[in-house]
């Protein structure tokens, strides 16, 4: 059995139809052959979309704000016993603002307390929340304004308990902190690295005057979504876990991974930042003790040799070799056809093909 486990591919492929395009592709050289998909999430965008795969799941659409305070409709999802599954980057991601107008010293997470109101007053019971995806680099402090401005921050705190699924393990501040580690991705210019960082720092010191989570800074995940993490951990008393690790023990990896003869994962970019609990590196960490080969499969590539020594059995770039443009590579059929003719090189390469039966 090969065992399919994609991320997205941003900006192209969902994770489903990335596992969809390696399935077809490898029904074409070896249709005997069984195959299970799996897609993935690392608590970036496509959470929702995988959980609602492994859950039966109800839409919720509400209205809200977006990073730079514009209203916008959004939605989460809910089950029949009050799992409500979200993303922060619903109302607070980087994918809502145009490049030319992103702004990580004005972007807030306000969106993100609207979301947690909605759904705590329409009866969700907990949350399990994705927080990649980001436009912000606040803590969190735009979120809790949102909850204290409707006096609903204890009540939340209480009453409803929030398990959120970090993407990275980064700690809040500092040189592997939010600031200088993403916000640059979300437009920030150096100074304004050195500004966040700082805002970040008084932050957790004024956090810690109030009692709430002392050393809660430098825990792994702090630092995920602009902060979000730690905003959500000392003020709303969240869980943060492993995104990757969250949705592989949802969708049962390990049964399926003993059964499989190899694994093929993969994801828009691949690079050393893929070892920081992305769901490559969730899904190669979870293969390796059970002795099954896992091959990376990705838009591009960067860190190879990191990437091998980690452990992967091959890393590839499925536009290695074509000249065409990034925005044509970024097309729906042209990603997918290139993630199916990179699986059955694949294949043919580790002689598994009935050409070399």
């Amino acid at each position: 059995m090969i065992l399919l486990a994609f991320d997205s591919f941003k900006g192209c492929l969902s994770a489903y139809e990335a596992c969809r395009a390696a399935a077809d592709a490898i029904a074409t050289v070896m249709p005997k052959e069984e195959v299970r998909c799996l897609p993935m999430s690392d608590g970036g965008e496509g959470l929702v979309a995988c959980a609602t795969r492994l859950l039966t799941l109800h839409p919720v659409t509400f209205d809200a704000h977006d990073p730079l305070m514009q209203p916008i409709t959004a939605t989460y999802a809910i089950s029949d016993d009050g799992t409500a599954v979200m993303e922060m980057a619903a109302t607070s991601g980087l994918t809502l603002i145009p490049p030319q107008h992103r702004d990580p010293l004005r972007a807030t997470t306000y969106g993100v307390g609207e979301m947690l109101l909605h759904a705590y007053h329409h009866g969700a019971k907990r949350i399990l929340m994705g927080i990649g995806g980001s436009a912000t680099c606040d803590g969190g402090k735009g979120m809790i304004a949102c909850l204290q401005d409707h006096n609903a921050l204890e009540a939340l705190r209480h009453d409803l308990p929030i398990t959120v699924c970090c993407d990275v393990d980064n700690p809040l501040y500092g040189p592997r902190g939010a600031a200088y580690v993403f916000a640059p991705q979300k437009g920030a210019t150096p100074a304004q690295v050195i500004t966040l960082d700082r805002r970040l720092r008084d932050f957790a010191r004024t956090t810690e005057s109030l009692g709430l989570s002392p050393a809660l800074a430098q825990r792994p995940g702090a630092g995920a979504a602009g902060g979000l993490g730690y905003g959500l951990a000392a003020y709303l008393d969240a869980s943060l876990v492993s995104g990757i690790e969250a949705l592989l023990s949802l969708a049962d990896f390990d049964n399926y991974a003993q059964q499989a003869t190899l694994i093929i994962t993969g994801e828009g970019q691949s690079d050393r930042q893929t070892l920081m609990g992305k769901v490559a590196s969730g899904v190669l960490h979870h293969a390796m003790p059970l002795g099954v080969p896992v091959h990376l499969l990705s838009g591009s590539v960067a860190d190879t040799n990191a990437l091998c020594a980690a452990g992967f059995a091959s890393v590839r770039s499925i536009n290695a070799g074509d000249t065409r443009s990034l925005t044509t590579l970024l097309r729906a059929e042209v990603a997918t056809s290139n993630l199916a003719n990179s699986v059955v090189r694949l294949l043919h390469d580790l002689q598994l093909t009935p050409h070399h039966v």
